[in-house]
């Protein structure tokens, strides 16, 4: 071993040190276990519990995102052609099927207009949008405009539901996108799009079935 790898050997071992005996004084507490089961959204709409979709819409609007919901593939393609004409290129991520992917010229993620993704799922609770690492990040991040395709089967109205659909299924990470890419750290004046895309486009698609 080099004195430059015995060095950084050293450093963790000096850091790892002062954790433990940091957490050595601490209580320990036991791990909390699953999720629970059965915990929904507050009951709304008339004293019913609304429709996952219904809440993902309510939810993810009142951050500054855009619901779109279709009923079909044709339906899905029409309003497609139409969005799409508002961009000049495109970067789409891995897994989108070809039907919701836009006939524009493809780009790099740092110079398209538009980025494209499919969901693996969302928690209406939140109005979260569950984005896999699979898909390529850069393309979920970079361009300023970013629809996200989602089923409305894999709607579920928590976030702890959408995690339990996809148990045996996870991917190395999976990101939330809660609207779009908001700050106020300079001055508490919100700014969007600082981090991320500063518009966000959920269009659901409410016919079961393989897209």
């Amino acid at each position: 071993m080099n004195r430059e790898a015995e060095g950084g050997a050293g450093a963790r071992d000096r850091i790892l040190a002062r954790i433990r005996e940091a957490n050595g004084s601490r209580e320990t507490v036991e791990h909390p276990g699953t999720l629970p089961a059965g915990l929904e959204p507050p009951v709304a709409y008339g004293g019913q519990r609304p429709d996952p979709v219904d809440a993902l819409e309510d939810r993810l609007s009142a951050a500054g995102g855009r619901v779109v919901r279709l009923s079909g593939p044709d339906s899905a393609r029409r309003w497609l052609e139409e969005f799409a004409q508002e961009f000049a290129s495109v970067s789409i991520c891995e897994g989108v099927p070809e039907l919701l992917c836009p006939s524009l010229p493809n780009a790099q993620p740092e110079q398209a207009g538009l980025g494209v993704s499919m969901a693996v799922g969302a928690a209406a609770q939140t109005g979260s949008l569950l984005l896999s690492s699979t898909e390529g990040r850069r393309s979920q991040l970079l361009p300023p405009t970013h629809l996200v395709w989602v089923r409305a089967q894999d709607v579920h109205a928590t976030l702890g539901a959408a995690l339990e659909a996809r148990m045996g299924d996870l991917p190395a990470a999976l990101a939330l996108h809660s609207g779009p890419s908001k700050s106020a750290d300079i001055g508490r004046i919100i700014v969007t799009g600082v981090h991320g895309p500063g518009r966000l486009v959920a269009a659901v698609l409410e016919e079961s079935g393989d897209w």
